[in-house]
C-alpha cells in the first residue's frame, strides 16, 4: 500500500452523528469523496433526509439514521439496526454538539444539563456502543469533535468550556482503553468556524475583526478546511495515531 493508498476509505462503514447540517456535513461529503459510505445522523427526519439527497445528488454513498444521541436505548437500537442493514461501522465520528450561551452566575441549571448530555453524554452514549461492536473485529476508528474551548475559555461560556475540556480526557482514556483492541480514537479540535452555530460571532463585525487579527492564518475557518483532517484520522494513514486531538483552528491555541 502507498502513502497516498493509505488515505482511502473506499469499502469503509462510516457514522457521523448531527451531520445533517454545518461541520458534520462537511465531514460527511469529505469521507464520501474518499470512498466511504456515510451514515448521516439527526433528530430531524427531514434535515437528515435533505443532507442525504445532496450528497446522493454528488454520486456518494449515503445512508440515514435518525436517532436522539442522548438517549442510551435510541442508540443502542440504532447503532443495532445500522450493523444490520448497512454493515459493521468501521468509522465512528462523534460529532453532534450545542452551544448555550449566557454569564456562569446567572446559568440556568437545566441550560448546564442539557448541554452536557448533547457534548459529553452522547459521545459516552454512542463511543461505547459502537466500540462494544468493534472490540471482537479488532480494528476501528473513533474520532470525537473536540474545540479550541478545550484548551481556552472566552467569556459566557463556561459550561462548553467544560464540556469540550472533559471531551479531550474523555478522547484520551478511550484511546488508553480500547487501543489494545486495535481501536485508534483521537480528536479534532476546529477553531472559529463559519456555522450555524457560531452565527452570531460571524455577523459581530467587532468580533469578527478581534478574531481575524488574533489568528494567524488571519480568517475565519471554512467547514471545508477540516476534510482532510478527519480523512487523516479515519484512514490507515493515522494507523500508529492514538490520543491525539489534531488542532485545525488557524493558529490560534499557538498564540497569545
Amino acid at each position: 500500500m502507498t502513502v497516498l493508498q493509505s488515505f482511502q476509505l473506499a469499502g469503509k462503514i462510516a457514522l457521523i452523528t448531527g451531520s445533517s447540517a454545518g461541520i458534520g456535513f462537511a465531514l460527511a461529503r469529505a469521507l464520501g469523496e474518499a470512498g466511504a459510505h456515510v451514515v448521516l445522523n439527526g433528530r430531524n427526519a427531514e434535515k437528515v433526509a435533505a443532507a442525504a439527497s445532496l450528497l446522493q445528488a454528488e454520486g456518494l454513498k449515503i445512508s440515514q439514521s435518525v436517532f436522539d444521541v442522548t438517549n442510551a436505548q435510541d442508540v443502542a437500537t440504532a447503532v443495532n439496526k445500522i450493523e444490520a442493514d448497512v454493515g459493521a461501522i468501521e468509522i465512528l465520528i462523534n460529532n453532534a454538539g450545542m452551544q448555550i450561551r449566557g454569564p456562569l452566575h446567572e446559568y440556568k441549571d437545566e441550560d448546564w444539563h442539557t448541554l452536557m448530555r448533547t457534548n459529553l453524554d452522547s459521545v459516552y452514549y454512542v463511543g461505547k456502543t459502537v466500540a462494544q461492536k468493534m472490540i471482537p473485529r479488532g480494528h476501528g476508528k473513533i474520532i470525537n469533535i473536540c474545540s479550541v474551548q478545550s484548551e481556552l475559555g472566552r467569556p459566557g461560556i463556561a459550561p462548553y468550556t467544560a464540556s469540550k475540556g472533559a471531551l479531550k480526557m474523555f478522547t484520551k482514556g478511550m484511546a488508553i482503553d480500547w487501543g489494545q483492541f486495535g481501536i485508534n480514537v483521537n480528536g479534532i479540535g476546529p477553531g472559529y468556524f463559519k456555522t450555524e452555530l457560531n452565527q452570531k460571532l460571524v455577523d459581530d463585525p467587532q468580533f469578527s475583526t478581534w478574531l481575524v487579527g488574533r489568528t494567524p492564518s488571519r480568517r475565519w475557518g471554512d467547514v471545508e478546511d477540516l476534510g482532510g483532517a478527519a480523512v487523516f484520522l479515519a484512514s490507515d494513514a493515522s494507523r500508529f495515531v492514538n490520543g491525539h486531538i489534531l488542532y485545525v483552528d488557524g493558529g490560534v491555541t499557538a498564540t497569545l
